[in-house]
């Protein structure tokens, strides 16, 4: 099975998340990937693979070296965002040369060049893409495809390497992946997330998160005997939500500015929910938008009476507080890659990966590409070359770490 056919297998498998579940896993389904990844680590010789009541596989391959080495740990997660379908996968592979690529033909759905102008940069690749119905997946079963077929060449190749911990875990996109991983039983010093995007990728930053839930209480009145009585929940959302700086929602900001970003508006006249992300890189700017945010909900509660409520909540931190200790790691990533041919890409992640929170329990990860582009949608797709060169990035990065020391 080479790493195609293995990506293939990966994605058809339905692994889409739940936000709104009280398990954990969110969904069911996700175990069956894991049970498969378990019986390919095991037949691959990794005799220890298991998936716990948690959904999170675990393997471990024993250092063929005699140097003492720390102990490398390789991740990535197994479900899927559910912010686009994720059933029934119908993954295609197509010979790009440029414009426009005609994913379903009923449906008119095209990936075009005109409207993701990054696709000029893989002319003459080949693409596995959707049939315009779902997303792919590659976020992130092609991090699963890349660390699986590295290990493959690693072991039939017999090449050096230290003590490797591989983790695949649940739940990453609805923001809990690693909320029950058990860091100490896993073992690694140092680990690697691969759940980046273009090619060359090295993140050892990420955004400082918090999330927002505004509730409003609205007064529920017939509208042709609402004067003086009506107070439309609706409406105070919407004045609400334009009081909040106009410069910094998303499709304003890029590099290291942050944002307000309403993510879900749902209700009526008489009660309504605003769900927000507030993002940044500095865990103080964060603070200070919570601050704006609460200022501009007392303003409307001064003028419209005691209506509204805001929750803010930490959802992750920006990891490279606990990554700097270790810029040796971002340091050879950039040489390996030089040395594969790879230009790296050094810039800070405007999200964030299991890795931020294994970070601050106790795992410094950084993150790295998988190659794979427009996540989270039917317009996904992922340059197979570009996969492959990160197989071959990863097992000469494992190489390395086992020789240099």
């Amino acid at each position: 099975m080479n790493i195609t056919e293995r990506l293939k297998k990966y994605v058809q498998v339905y692994t889409t998340s739940d936000e709104n579940s009280d398990t954990f896993p969110s969904t069911k389904r996700q175990f069956d990937l894991a049970h498969i990844l378990v019986d390919e680590l095991k037949e691959m010789g990794l005799a220890d693979a298991k998936v716990d009541e948690y959904g999170y596989v675990t393997a471990h391959l024993k250092s063929n070296v005699d140097k003492n080495l720390p102990t490398l740990g390789l991740l990535a997660h197994m479900d899927t965002s559910p912010a686009a379908k994720g059933e029934g996968v119908k993954p295609q592979v197509v010979h790009y040369e440029g414009g426009d690529i005609v994913l379903n033909k009923e449906k008119n759905i095209v990936l075009s060049d005109k409207d993701f102008p990054a696709l000029n940069d893989v002319h003459g690749l080949d693409l596995m893409v959707t049939d315009g119905t779902t997303l792919l997946g590659a976020d992130d079963k092609a991090g699963i495809a890349i660390i699986m077929d590295s290990l493959k060449t690693i072991i039939e190749k017999d090449l050096p390497h230290g003590n490797l911990a591989i983790g695949f875990t649940p739940d990453e996109e609805i923001g809990c992946g690693v909320d029950h991983f058990d860091v100490k039983g896993f073992g690694a010093d140092v680990a690697f997330t691969l759940d980046g995007s273009r090619l060359g990728e090295v993140q050892y930053e990420c955004f400082h998160a918090v999330s927002g839930k505004v509730n409003i209480q609205g007064v529920s009145v017939h509208p042709g005997s609402a004067k003086n009585h009506m107070i439309n929940a609706i409406s105070l959302g919407m004045e609400l939500d334009g009081m909040l700086p106009e410069q910094m929602r998303p499709q304003y900001t890029e590099g290291y500015e942050g944002f307000y970003h309403l993510d879900q508006f749902r209700g009526n006249v008489e009660e309504a929910e605003m769900i927000y992300i507030l993002r940044d890189f500095d865990a103080d700017k964060v603070k200070n938008m919570g601050e704006i945010f609460q200022a501009a909900v007392d303003f409307m509660n001064r003028k419209y009476g005691e209506h509204i409520t805001l929750t803010l909540e930490e959802s992750y931190r920006n990891m490279r507080e606990k990554i700097e200790p270790h810029m040796d790691l971002i340091d050879l990533c950039v040489d390996v890659m030089k040395e594969e041919g790879i230009e790296p890409i050094v810039e800070p992640i405007r999200g964030g990966t299991d890795g931020s929170k294994l970070s601050w329990m106790g795992l410094p990860t950084p993150n790295l590409f998988t190659g794979g582009m427009n996540f989270h949608g039917p317009y996904e797709y992922i340059p197979i070359q570009h996969m492959e060169k990160g197989r071959d990035f990863l097992t000469k990065l494992i190489q390395e770490m086992a020789t240099r020391a």
